[in-house]
């Protein structure tokens, strides 16, 4: 028995020393990494830029004895950044970006995004680093109003125009929802694959030279519209014209009122015409030391007229006021086909002088790693920053410094939520699973961020869940019902798109001619709006 129990011993031994050699390869593997367990000082330069007043904290993430990176205050912008040794090159081979972030006290907006500088020869010095420090990319959670994402965004040179612009990825993964401890992964490959993997798991892969993967398209188009051609001063692109033989009928009254009085009413009878609706108040006396030199003459406050309250009504008698049948509202011609419709014109497509053809992204370097985020929530935590040449080091990474936080924190959850009786979501979580692969529909795309927001509602208050799905599945039964029916066909129309080096904006509806009657409906609407209070009492 001893001979056995000294034997195991030494398999033990053996096995976590081999665990040790498989960490230490690792580390040796890993470009770049930082797992804050000493203090960040003289190795991390925090911005003297005065935006930038949040104060960073050598801190142990809650529940552990790891340490990480923390914001300590709320609605601070904060500002640092870490050197490399050498400059990573990105264009040769594979290379992970990966880091763990964990909002302890939640984050409803804010960022935790790290952005990859460039070298210090495009302008930047550490002291100074900011938003426009040059960075090749960004990457990592962004939360704040319908804003919900992993970003992703390449900052590549156009070789033609020598400019700078940002492409971001489309549809990137949503962040998780809770103040677990969570590691996000970009894995950039030299087929120019990318994926984003959150706690391990791809959620969005994309490929860099797809224009359905980047917006702009890191390549760019091989025309456009012609910036210099205008529309022709003869063009007529209205669809439908109001008609020009319409004639307004002899007894259309545009200056009749909306409503009138009701001659039919009769004055209740006990209607008290000399009373006012309100007195001054017989108990209320003028205070002693009120001056009437400094604060005027006094007037005793005025209380409800007693009298009033069992009468049909006091003071002078208006008849009310009814719905004038004989109101017609602004004449308006009926709109009808114009025969001189062309149809919506568009300039010429021109070649254009700013396109270009890669085989890859033109990644530039990586020279450092820099923090540089606005934040209404404080307890923001990061921590095992890595660059690597090696996915499986990643995932070594995230076995041994992640995930055996993330499962003592998760069995907390599972026990907490238990405890206050909310354990009640998890039959509905795969509801929830389906849910989310419904708003990527395209037809759905219209309602998304609405489906996503009520999920998220009812994911973080189970008490509300039933009537949250209930609402998700009418947007989702309108939806369907408005494909089949609407039988309206929307004009195209002409967008002038500038390329740009930030988020491109919504499209802004165009606005068309309406019919006559909807525009009598709006004008009816409008002297509504604008017609007199009716009389307050009430007729018996």
């Amino acid at each position: 028995m001893i001979m056995m129990g000294h034997f195991a011993l030494l398999v033990f031994l053996a096995f976590a020393s081999m665990q040790l050699l498989c960490i230490a390869a690792d580390h040796d593997a890993a470009i770049f990494y930082d797992s804050f367990e000493e203090p960040f000082n003289g190795r991390w330069i925090v911005s003297d830029k005065d935006d930038y007043k949040g104060i960073w904290e050598h801190s142990k993430s809650e529940g552990h004895d790891d340490y990480g990176l923390l914001v300590t205050e709320k609605a601070r912008k904060y500002a640092i950044v870490k050197e490399l040794e050498e400059p990573v090159n990105l264009r040769d081979g594979t290379t992970v970006l990966q880091y763990e972030a964990r909002f302890q006290n939640g984050l409803e907006c804010g960022g935790a995004y790290l952005k990859y500088l460039r070298p210090q020869e495009a302008g930047w010095k550490p002291k100074e680093f900011d938003n426009g420090s040059p960075y090749s990319i960004m990457f990592g959670p962004d939360i704040c109003g319908l804003t919900n994402k992993v970003h992703f965004i390449l900052k590549q040179k156009n070789p033609k125009s020598g400019e700078y612009v940002e492409h971001h990825l489309i549809d990137p993964p949503r962040v998780p929802s809770d103040k677990l401890s969570h590691v996000y992964t970009a894995i950039l490959k030299p087929d120019n694959e990318i994926s984003i993997l959150i706690d391990g798991e791809v959620k969005k892969k994309g490929n860099f030279l797809s224009a359905q993967d980047f917006d702009p398209p890191i390549t760019p188009a091989k025309t456009i519209p012609d910036p210099n051609e205008k529309k022709p001063e003869d063009w007529d692109d209205r669809v439908r014209i109001p008609d020009p033989n319409a004639v307004k009928p002899d007894d259309w009254d545009e200056n009749a009122p909306m409503e009138i009085e009701d001659m039919e009413a009769v004055k209740p009878e006990g209607w008290l015409d000399d009373e006012s609706e309100e007195i001054d108040d017989p108990e209320a006396t003028k205070p002693e030391d009120w001056d009437d030199e400094e604060d005027g003459v006094w007037e005793a406050p005025k209380i409800d007229n007693p009298k009033c309250q069992t009468a049909p009504g006091c003071g002078e008698w208006k008849r009310p006021m009814k719905r004038n049948p004989a109101f017609k509202g602004i004449w308006n011609p009926p709109l009808v086909d114009n025969p001189n419709y062309k149809g919506i014109w568009k300039p010429r497509d021109i070649p254009n002088p700013n396109y270009f053809e890669l085989d890859k992204p033109y990644f530039d370097p990586i020279a450092a790693i820099g923090i540089e985020i606005w934040t209404m929530q404080e307890g923001i935590l990061f921590d095992n920053i890595l660059i690597a040449k090696d996915e499986n080091v990643a995932e070594s990474y995230r076995d041994t410094t992640w995930k055996p936080k993330f499962v003592v924190e998760k069995e907390k959850q599972k026990a907490e939520e238990e405890a206050a009786g909310s354990d009640d979501l998890g039959g509905f979580q795969t509801v929830f699973d389906v849910l989310y692969k419904f708003a990527d529909i395209p037809f759905l795309s219209k309602y998304k961020l609405q489906i996503l927001d009520f999920i998220e509602k009812a994911e973080k208050q189970p008490n509300l869940t039933i009537g949250v799905l209930v609402s998700i599945v009418v947007v989702i039964l309108t939806a369907i019902f408005m494909l089949i029916f609407s039988g309206k066909k929307q004009q195209p129309r002409v967008e002038k798109k500038t390329e740009a080096a930030a988020d491109t904006s919504n499209d802004q509806g165009s606005s068309g001619e309406k019919p006559a009657e909807e525009e009598k409906e709006e004008e009816k609407e409008n002297e509504t709006g604008g017609a007199a209070p009716r009389q307050r009492r009430r007729d018996t």
